[in-house]
């Protein structure tokens, strides 16, 4: 098991893509600790099930006190930290006539403050033991600007692409990786909110023809985990049927 005696934080992981990260991680050795701001019982108890280990920590992650607290409470417990997955995000729909100042600012505090803080609060130590590997999850919002939600999505996962590849010019001589998945038409809660013609023409606007898993996009953060990426870093790879090709 490629991850065995490894410690992983992922965060937003009660639930979808987060969640399934979790479960491949830990089923490849890893210890696994959630971080969710809400209940994540669920995971706790799929882990349990499949003997696999892990914890839960119930952190708001745009509180950058809340997160030291808590990278403190994992060194604790474990010692180190080698691989932080900044995967908790939120979306809001409408347009730039729409949508609210509140709304731009909750969007940018979770998805790219809550990225910056869990980095902030974890890199410290990674770059004492010389090794860790950060994987963000951005979105192809990040590349194509908004086609569904909102203006606030993009413009967020578009500064976590950057901040993506700026830690990973800084911590590389530490024996750091930094990279990023960046899905697209993957089965969650937010593509549930479509219609049943939206969903029909963005499978239609994709090459494979179908919706992706959140299994596939954990595959793909599993890679950018392992030792067998440890010669990519500031990279964003692509988890969306082709639609995208760069």
């Amino acid at each position: 098991m490629q991850f065995h005696g490894k410690t992983a934080i992922i965060t937003g992981a009660a639930k979808g893509i987060g969640k399934e990260i979790a479960l491949m991680l830990a089923e490849q050795g890893a210890y696994v600790v959630v971080v969710d701001i809400g209940d994540a019982s669920e995971v706790i108890g799929a882990l349990q099930e499949r003997n696999l280990q892990g914890m839960a920590l119930q952190v708001d992650i745009t509180d950058y006190s809340a997160v030291e607290i808590a990278v403190r409470e994992i060194l604790d417990r474990r010692g180190s930290i080698d691989i932080l997955v900044n995967n908790a995000g939120i979306v809001a729909r409408g347009t730039i006539l729409t949508m609210s100042i509140e709304q731009w600012k909750r969007v940018m505090e979770v998805n790219v403050n809550g990225t910056y803080y869990f980095c902030k609060a974890a890199i410290p130590s990674m770059i004492s033991q010389k090794s860790g590997k950060i994987v963000n999850i951005t979105s192809i919002a990040a590349k194509t600007g908004d086609l569904t939600a909102a203006p606030a999505y993009g413009a967020s996962k578009g500064a976590v692409s950057t901040l993506t590849r700026s830690l990973a010019r800084q911590v590389a001589q530490y024996g750091i990786t930094v990279n990023a998945v960046a899905p697209h038409a993957i089965e969650t809660d937010m593509s549930a909110e479509w219609s049943e013609e939206k969903r029909t023409g963005v499978v239609e606007s994709l090459p494979v023809k179908r919706m992706g898993t959140p299994r596939e996009v954990a595959a793909a953060v599993c890679y950018l985990a392992s030792d067998d990426a440890a010669f990519v870093t500031g990279e964003t790879l692509n988890v969306n049927g082709g639609y995208l090709m760069d």
